[in-house]
């Protein structure tokens, strides 16, 4: 599993060195929230790996889904043995491209709109995706963040009937990565 992102990470570490500078970060944030008319459900994580190659546009990220922290331990439980079934499938990742990255000028402050596009696996199943974010540059560092929704039978996770109305069909992704140059 660990060698896994570092194999992703290393991958494109690579391909940065060669074609321009790379911002990556190992504890970036995504949360998830779903808001049913019975409970609201919020989990946090904070050990998302994460790498943007600035020339190129390349953006990947990886995630444990294990590392998912919620307010109550049966939620993660069953969040992790029921629902994303993390053993079978540990990981999220997402592999694509800042399509506008040529509006980023790493070398200013500043805050600038992005859209992304690419792949994202999840529970098994890879779906094609297109969010709007937005990256800010501060003191060269690089932050980037992003709120969109995923349709969870889209990637084929189910909830059972007894709990279908403590769990929202459609989640509230967050995705909130603090990036930082790497050594070259």
């Amino acid at each position: 599993m660990k060698t896994n992102i570092i194999v992703l990470l290393f991958a494109l570490m690579i391909s940065v060195s060669v074609s321009g500078q790379k911002f990556i970060t190992k504890t970036g944030h995504i949360k998830f929230f779903s808001d049913s008319p019975l409970e609201k459900i919020e989990a946090n994580n904070r050990q998302v790996n994460s790498a943007l190659d600035v020339a190129t546009g390349g953006f990947v990220f990886k995630v444990l889904m294990k590392s998912f922290e919620f307010k109550k331990a049966l939620m993660q439980e069953h969040f992790n043995e029921n629902y994303v079934e993390s053993d079978k499938y540990p990981t999220a990742t997402f592999v694509g491209k800042v399509t506008n990255i040529k509006d980023l000028i790493i070398d200013k402050d500043g805050v600038y709109n992005a859209s992304v596009e690419g792949k994202l696996t999840l529970h098994g199943v890879t779906k094609e995706i297109s969010e709007k974010g937005t990256f800010e540059i501060k003191q060269g560092k690089l932050s980037a963040r992003s709120k969109f929704n995923l349709t969870l039978s889209d990637y084929k996770i189910t909830i059972p009937g007894n709990v279908g109305n403590n769990i929202a069909k459609t989640i509230e992704i967050t995705v909130d990565l603090t990036l930082e140059k790497a050594n070259q």
